[in-house]
């Protein structure tokens, strides 16, 4: 089993607010990998004293002991108990009713032994990558965000108005009834040779960029790693700066990629 990961901030002056980890059990059969994109909040009052950061390690750490260790349940029952758990670490010392309490995306799966399947969870606008064993890649997309009007994300009060609300987009936040709002599904272990998981700091190389298809992605990640996405993408938005001061879009994003193959 090969396992490779990178992440890197956006701009040094600012912290990761991605996280990422892959587990393996003692019998050295099967796996878990976890890939979340913290939710950079606008400047002002979130209701949390402690930060996006401090936010997804702990999401981070109970997804990927819950996943290894609670075979029994499933990604939805573990992402809504690892959202409950990291809420009452901080339940009493912060408002976690506030619309931009700490929140991040979450991409996960989780593979058995051979005979097994491997499943995943997507929620908001990280990718998964999975590769059949001929080379097709099939990407795993909660696509609400990009179904929205353009419009209606143009301010913080109309984005607020969205944000985990039916019509809207669902992130990891601080209710765990959001878990059954992500994507979910399975796939036979025979059927599946790599998965990569991608946040959208890494992820722009293909749905901002368009540098190539999600399989010429996955190809590119094998063969130059997770850290050479994530140097192709800073290429990119350097050049893009240079060719027009009117940028649009965020123009270095967190980005933290995950490979493996099975």
């Amino acid at each position: 089993m090969r396992i490779e990961l990178a992440t890197a901030p956006g701009t040094p002056e600012r912290p990761n607010e991605d996280w990422a980890s892959v587990t393996l059990p003692a019998s050295g059969q099967g796996g878990t990998l976890v890939v979340l994109d913290g939710v950079t909040p606008p400047e002002g009052d979130d209701g949390c004293v402690h930060g996006v950061p401090w936010f997804t390690a702990r999401l981070g750490g109970a997804l990927v002991e819950l996943s290894g260790s609670r075979r029994d349940l499933t990604l939805p029952e573990i992402l809504s108990m690892a959202i409950r758990r990291t809420a009452d670490t901080h339940r009493d010392t912060c408002d976690l009713s506030h619309v931009r309490t700490p929140q991040a995306t979450v991409v996960m799966a989780r593979w058995g032994a051979a005979t097994e399947a491997v499943e995943h969870l997507v929620l908001s606008d990280s990718t998964l990558l999975l590769e059949s064993p001929g080379g097709e890649v099939r990407a795993v997309l909660d696509d609400r965000i990009d179904r929205l009007p353009r419009e209606s994300l143009r301010t913080h009060a109309s984005a607020d108005a969205l944000r985990n609300a039916e019509g809207g987009f669902f992130t990891a936040a601080a209710d765990p009834a959001v878990s059954v709002r992500a994507v979910t599904g399975s796939t036979p272990r025979a059927e599946v040779r790599a998965v990569a998981a991608l946040t959208d700091g890494a992820s722009r190389w293909v749905d901002m960029f368009g540098a190539g298809s999600w399989a010429e992605c996955l190809s590119l990640i094998r063969k130059e790693g997770p850290q050479g996405l994530i140097d192709r993408v800073r290429a990119l938005e350097k050049s893009a700066e240079e060719r027009t001061a009117a940028i649009r879009w965020k123009l270095h994003d967190d980005a933290a990629v995950v490979f493996a193959e099975l």
